[in-house]
Parts: structure tokens; C-alpha cells; sequence
């Protein structure tokens, strides 16, 4: 992106190489901002540091123990040296594309000593940890170097970064979403091309190649961590530049100037990453595009609190959540109206411009194809229709594109706080800058984080933790009762807990759904799936406890299932015992079940 001399006010002046001594202080000024970064994520999420036992995440649903399905299985892969790109272990027989589901490589290969000494838990919340504050930090390293002279402004911008309703309702489980550490980075590096470029052409020139591979690099690496939060990034980016350059002639020159070293990391990046992204699109189960459905914020959003930030209870209106998870818009009312003031005050400065752009434009995105307002949905055509289309954007869920907003409304709140400071040092009064301190922390106030409720997860029965699990496989898999769904997935904690000792029928992942490139969450239903899992929706929502009329054709249809699965062994948890479920398989089957290590068993290896 072009920087001119004349944009002093959108980037710190240069300076004469700091003494020894300067940046020592420097330095340390640096290190007590990150470790106050630290603290505070240790604060979110110190409910489950205290208990990496048996902690769950209370509003993270299926996600804690899928996500530390995948560090387990990262880990398990590098001591078994089993592929990391297919695996069985899930959807047995058929299998799980590992590259077009959210692994997290790039965290979960180098953590991989810390998931084996002490459990994926672990790997789990360190992840959230360092993702909440090295995104503050990295945020803030790039604002003080680039954007503002005041480490404080930057520190505050940094924290919103890592920090925002957005972020914290991620940590519930999706630590793809929290780890985005590398994204200021990524920016600063395309910032700097341009800079460097504009400023000297030639010094420009000799630092390309190495610019050009720190870029490849950083992209590669974020591409192992996420791809979805990168390609928001990316489009976000990519517009902010656009409405800061303004003019076609500014355009055109600086993309003259950065096309070849970006083109140059755009071939790095491709040769790191070609051979797991040809699996991720045309190895066995992949997906051309994300196919779960539309999920968009409501027009009330942006007013209203997340009921994981301190000011909850001040929302107006009627919730409009969508799950605890995608509070991508929640920024409260107070925030949204004190940064309209400020964006108006700063409104001659291009970048804050450029940053209401991005705001407003993504925010209308996230929105979805039609507006929804209170909860009900309008006729009212939102730009989502005309892009959601379009590949690879199509697989992007658009609640997150409001996620963008993020780093554009940090920018405006640094800005307008390093005017006030300078106000501050300079000017003769100083209730300017007094209105702006109270006004910013009475608007972040009531956005502040709380700590993430935490709550027992279920024991795993002994059939799997001293190994008699072994002794009833013969070449096949394990299902549980119902088959493990997106929805109930104790069975992938049984995994882990036993070492990857079986490969499961059903489970949680990303696949295919049908020929057209769609995807769905789980396995392909068959009837005896279908039928078990409505009976247990049934028992669970409803408390029905009715158990079908099994037929012969019912028996057949779960012989014929059974051995599509290469089922050696129906488990039923004791502790979540359901009659309804028991004497159901017990008829299809023809067989009673037998209670073995915690567990009710019914072993079909015979029906094989």
C-alpha cells in the first residue's frame, strides 16, 4: 500500500536509530505490554487452566473435544508415522480428508510434545492463550511501528484486537478463529513493500527477494493455521487499499510496484502448501465448497453485548445470537457511537477513511443475502447475494466477515487516542483529551471479557482406557450408540483417551455431501443411523421414551449397514444409559447387550 511524506499523521515520523540504552526501555515497555496481553488471556480462559482434567468449555458444544481430537491426532500421526493427510480412524470405513478439515498444523505439529506429555487439554487452552494475546500483541507491535509514535494508543488498539467480542466468543471453541497472530504481520510486510518502494525504488528493489520470502513464509505458515480467517483478511485487506489509494493512478503504481514481490511470495507460498492443498481439493472425501447453510448477523448486532462481556445486561433489543460462538458483530452500542464521533473528527485523514470502508462494507456483508432485523428476516437484498456465489468466498460463513471490522475500528480508536495524548503534551487545554480517555472507557468498559464458564465432561468408561477395546476388534471399527454425529461426539474423546486403540464409525469432520461438491458435517446417513439418532433427539428434547416396532426388514437394513461399516462392536455408554436406545439395538440386532468396562456391548463381529 502507497504511504506518501504527506500522510505524517497516518505513520510515526522516522527516527534517528535509538541509543543502546533507548531500546533497552523500548524493549521492556514492550515486554510488559505483552505479558499484561498474557494475563488477561489467562484470565479468560483460567477456568480451564485450573482444570485440564476433565474441564469443558460450557458454550463450546462439540468443538473443545474436536479440536483436541486434531492436536491428539497430529501427535499420534508423528509418533506412528501415519499419514497426515487421510486417516480411518474417523468415518470408518470411508475415511476423513484431514487437509479439508481445520487441523491447525501449523500449532499442533510444533505443540506436539506438549499434547503427549500432557494431553491435548493442554495443547488446547495454550492455544487460546497465546491466540487471544499474541493477536494483541502482534497487532500492537505493528500499530506502534507503523501507524502511531505512542506506545500507550498502540497498546489500546492492540487490546481491542485481541480481545473483541468476536475473539472471546471463539475462544469457546474454535481456536482456528482466535490464532491470528500472523495476520499484522502479514500486513506490515505488504505495507513496507510499498513503502520502501515509493520512498527508494532501488533499496526497494535489492530487499525484494528477502521481503518476498518472509511474506511466502508467513502466508504458508497462516494457511497450516487457517485458511478462513486468512482469506477475510486477505479481501478485507485487499479493500483497504483500494478505498486508501483512492485514484486509479495511485492504484496502478503502486501495484506496479508490489505485484512482483508478492507474485514472487504468492510462488512460495503455492510450493510450500501445493501438495496438502491438491488433497484438501481433489484427494479422497474432499469438497469443492462449504455447503452448511447461511448463517448471517442481524442489523441489531453491532448494538448489543455479548453475554460473555461484562456489560451483558445493557443490550437493547431482542437477542439476535446466533450460538455463543459467532458474536462476530457484538461491539455494543456505546463503542460503535463513540468511533462514529471520532471517524468524523479524523475524517481528512485517508486511512480512516479506508478503515470506515472496510467497517461497513464487511459488516454489510455478514449480514447475509437478505437483511434480517430483530430476529425476522426482511426482503431486503444485502450485497452477500451478489458474492456468496463466488468460489472460494462461498465457503466463508458470512457472520464472520464482520471479523474484518475488527483491526479497521482499532486503527480509527489509536488514531484518535494518539491525537488526544499529543493534544495532551501540547495543546494549552485539556478537556479535549479527557472527554475522548472517558469516552473510549466508558464505550470498552462494558465490552470487557469475562472469564468462560467451565463445566465436567463425562468420564471415559474403562472398556477404552486399560485397553479392553482390543480384545473385541478383528480388522473392523467401534460404533457407538447412536453413531457419533457433529452433534454427539463423545466416542472421539474414547479415541483419544485410548490412544487411537480403534477406528470409528460416524463422527465429527467436514466431507462430502453428494456429487455437487457440497459439504456436511459427519458421516453419510443410512437408516439404521437415521434411526437410532432420531431416537435419541427424541429422548433427549422431547424425554420420549417409546421404543419402535422393529421389523424384519429393520434387522436386514442394520445387517446390511453393519457390514457397510465393518462394525465389530456397538458400545452404548452406561452413564448416558437409554433404555429407549438399548432395547432398540438389542431388537435390530437379535442379541442382548452385555455390560463390559462401563459399557453396554453388543459384539456383531460374527454379522461380518
Amino acid at each position: 500500500m502507497e504511504v506518501s511524506k504527506h500522510d505524517a499523521p497516518e505513520a510515526p515520523p522516522r527516527r534517528r536509530r535509538p541509543s543502546l540504552a533507548g531500546r533497552l526501555r523500548a524493549a521492556r515497555t514492550d515486554v510488559l505490554i505483552g505479558l499484561g496481553y498474557l494475563a488477561l488471556a489467562v484470565f479468560v480462559v483460567g477456568d480451564l487452566w485450573r482444570n485440564t482434567g476433565t474441564g469443558y468449555l460450557t458454550n463450546s458444544d462439540q468443538d473443545q473435544i474436536l479440536y483436541e481430537w486434531f492436536y491428539a491426532l497430529g501427535a499420534h500421526n508423528i509418533t506412528d508415522g501415519a499419514s497426515p493427510f487421510f486417516t480411518t480412524l474417523q468415518n470408518y470405513p470411508d475415511g476423513v480428508n484431514l487437509m479439508a478439515n481445520t487441523l491447525m498444523y501449523g500449532f499442533g505439529v510444533p505443540f506436539a510434545p506438549v499434547t503427549l506429555l500432557f494431553g491435548p487439554t493442554v495443547t488446547f487452552v495454550l492455544a487460546l492463550t497465546l491466540g487471544l494475546s499474541g493477536t494483541a500483541f502482534g497487532w500492537y507491535w505493528v500499530f506502534s511501528r507503523e501507524l502511531v509514535s505512542s506506545k500507550a494508543a498502540a497498546a489500546l488498539g492492540g487490546v481491542f484486537c485481541g480481545f473483541a467480542p468476536a475473539m472471546i466468543s471463539h475462544t469457546n471453541g474454535h481456536p482456528n478463529f482466535v490464532f491470528l497472530v500472523l495476520l499484522p504481520f502479514i500486513a506490515q510486510r505488504v505495507v513496507k513493500m510499498a513503502r520502501l518502494a515509493q520512498d527508494a525504488p532501488e533499496a526497494g528493489s535489492e530487499r525484494r527477494p528477502r521481503d518476498s520470502i518472509v511474506l511466502g513464509l508467513l502466508v504458508a505458515l497462516q494457511i497450516s493455521l487457517g485458511e478462513e480467517p486468512l482469506l477475510i483478511f486477505a479481501l478485507a485487506f485487499a479493500v483497504f487499499g483500494l478505498a486508501y489509494l483512492r485514484t486509479r493512478a495511485n492504484i496502478v503504481r503502486t501495484v506496479r510496484v508490489i505485484a512482483p514481490p508478492v507474485g514472487l511470495a504468492a510462488l512460495i507460498t503455492l510450493t510450500l502448501t501445493a501438495i496438502p492443498l491438491g488433497w484438501q481439493f481433489f484427494g479422497p472425501q474432499s469438497y469443492r465448497f462449504v455447503g452448511l447453510g447461511r448463517v448471517g448477523n442481524d442489523i441489531l448486532a453491532p448494538f448489543q453485548f455479548s453475554a460473555q462481556s461484562a456489560g451483558a445486561a445493557l443490550s437493547i433489543g431482542p437477542d439476535v445470537e446466533i450460538n455463543p460462538t459467532e458474536h462476530n458483530s457484538y461491539f455494543g452500542w456505546p463503542l460503535v457511537l463513540v468511533l462514529l464521533v471520532a471517524t468524523a473528527l479524523l475524517w481528512r485523514e485517508r486511512i480512516v477513511r479506508a478503515c470506515l470502508v472496510v467497517a461497513l462494507g464487511f459488516s454489510a456483508l455478514s449480514m447475509g443475502i437478505v437483511l434480517s432485523f430483530a430476529g425476522n428476516y426482511t426482503i431486503i437484498p444485502m450485497p452477500w447475494i451478489l458474492f456468496g456465489w463466488i468460489p472460494p468466498v462461498n465457503g466463508i460463513i458470512e457472520s464472520r466477515f464482520t471479523m474484518a471490522a475488527v483491526p479497521a475500528m482499532a486503527i480509527v480508536m489509536t488514531l484518535a487516542t494518539q491525537r488526544a495524548i499529543d493534544h495532551w503534551r501540547t495543546a494549552g487545554t485539556r478537556w479535549q483529551p479527557i472527554v475522548w480517555f472517558t469516552a473510549i472507557a466508558c464505550a470498552l468498559a462494558p465490552i470487557a471479557p469475562t472469564m468462560l464458564p467451565v463445566s465436567d465432561r463425562s468420564p471415559t468408561p474403562v472398556f477404552f482406557t486399560d485397553g479392553t477395546v482390543a480384545g473385541y476388534l478383528s480388522g473392523g471399527g467401534v460404533m457407538s450408540v447412536p453413531p457419533a454425529t457433529a452433534i454427539d461426539t463423545p466416542a472421539l474423546q474414547w479415541q483419544v483417551d485410548s490412544d487411537f486403540a480403534f477406528p470409528l464409525v460416524g463422527g465429527y469432520f467436514v466431507g462430502p455431501d453428494g456429487a455437487d461438491g457440497r459439504s456436511r458435517y459427519g458421516a453419510d446417513e443410512r437408516p439404521t443411523s437415521r434411526l437410532l439418532t432420531r431416537l435419541d433427539q427424541l429422548e433427549r428434547v422431547l424425554g420420549s421414551t417409546t421404543v419402535p416396532v422393529i421389523d424384519q426388514a429393520d434387522r436386514d437394513q442394520a445387517v446390511i449397514d453393519l457390514r457397510y461399516w465393518e462394525t465389530d462392536v456397538l458400545v452404548l455408554d452406561v452413564n448416558e444409559d437409554s433404555v429407549t436406545l438399548r432395547t432398540t439395538v438389542d431388537q435390530l440386532l437379535g442379541i442382548p447387550a452385555r455390560q463390559v468396562g462401563g459399557v453396554w456391548l453388543w459384539d456383531v463381529r460374527h454379522l461380518r
